[in-house]
């Protein structure tokens, strides 16, 4: 007998990591140059999550997956274009920033008031995803503090698998040091995890599964509420893009042992 979990998968937009981002402080704080001009993608490691979520609904028949978001709702409109496509999910909107220089304790507070107000949703049989790091919000903190804000126990950071046992635990792989990994066990929901890559690749587009998550989509669009965000938590002194150094040295019939020393002491200096 198969277990049917509810999945709320925490992600939201970045900006597409060809772009060149440029700092700037603006009325607010921090802000990139002409962010809302910025193509945007779904954030890869909230992107693993997903496919891992659908991919155990997939073996779990009435499993519900959810996609909470934090962004400009007119953005993620575009975004859920491509994403729809997918993989099936019911989305859940917040109106608000998706900077990086956000405070991740505000970020997580908002998730975590987002799912809890989730209809019908079973904390019993909860498993909330996410990535373990992020391409703007890498604090590597956010995930912990929805577990906390939703009184959750057990977390489980930089995993690569989830396997669901016959008794209905579960079987977690985690990244540590050295590529090994962490081999953990839980005995079951909830729990949270962040992902780190996974193993399944991106799913193909679906225009079938793009038209049925359309339907939600846009109605939780409409109705998203602004997320009420303090920006006081954090204050820079000034952001700018890292100084590109580059230094040429040209030589033959080196030793190895002698060249590790010259980038060790260059390193230093």
């Amino acid at each position: 007998m198969t277990t049917a979990f509810n999945i709320v998968v925490c992600g939201s937009l970045v900006p597409d990591p060809l772009q060149t981002l440029e700092p700037i402080q603006g009325p607010t704080g921090p802000a990139l140059k002409n962010e809302m001009m910025l193509p945007s993608v779904l954030d890869p490691w909230a992107g693993h999550a997903l496919f891992e979520a659908a991919n155990l609904a997939k073996h779990h028949p009435g499993t519900k997956v959810y996609l909470v978001s934090l962004g400009p709702k007119a953005k993620l409109q575009q975004l859920m274009m491509t994403i729809a496509q997918k993989v099936p999910f019911e989305f859940v909107c917040l109106d608000g920033p998706a900077s990086g220089f956000l405070d991740s304790r505000e970020v997580a507070k908002a998730l975590a008031s987002a799912i809890e107000k989730i209809p019908g949703l079973d904390k019993t049989k909860l498993l909330v995803f996410g990535g373990y790091s992020s391409a703007s919000r890498d604090a590597g903190t956010t995930m912990q503090m929805i577990a906390e804000q939703l009184g959750i126990s057990d977390v489980f950071l930089g995993a690569d698998e989830l396997k669901v046992q016959p008794d209905g635990s579960f079987r977690i792989m985690e990244r540590i040091e050295g590529g090994q990994y962490q081999i953990s066990s839980c005995a079951g929901a909830p729990i949270v995890i962040g992902w780190a890559t996974g193993n399944l690749p991106e799913p193909p587009n679906n225009p079938q599964v793009g038209m049925a998550n359309m339907r939600t989509i846009m109605p939780a669009l409409q109705k998203a509420q602004p997320a009420a965000l303090k920006t006081d938590g954090i204050q820079y002194a000034s952001v700018q893009l890292p100084q590109q150094q580059r230094q040429t040295k040209i030589v033959k019939d080196t030793p190895v042992e002698e060249i590790a020393k010259e980038i060790v002491a260059w390193i230093r200096s």
